[in-house]
């Protein structure tokens, strides 16, 4: 079964760049999508990063716990 998408200029361009030789857009749209198993992504972040993404969600916390907003904390 086929289904009839509509996309923007860009993001056609933006498909059509990430598709291989031999790929169908199906194809590249699947693998894009693809939720790959964790053990994959070990190793895409230095732990300098991590940490600089964890200190910025922890100041967004307290930024919305200060204007009230009640931003749950969680663990790590």
């Amino acid at each position: 079964m086929t289904k009839t998408i509509s996309l923007t200029r860009e993001a056609y361009d933006r498909l059509r760049a990430r598709k291989g030789p031999n790929e169908s857009f199906s194809d590249v749209i699947l693998r894009l999508t693809a939720r790959k198993p964790l053990p994959e992504s070990v190793g895409m972040l230095s732990k300098s990063s991590v940490k600089a993404i964890w200190e910025a969600i922890e100041e967004t916390r307290r930024e919305r716990q200060e204007e009230g907003q009640g931003a749950k904390k969680v663990g790590r």
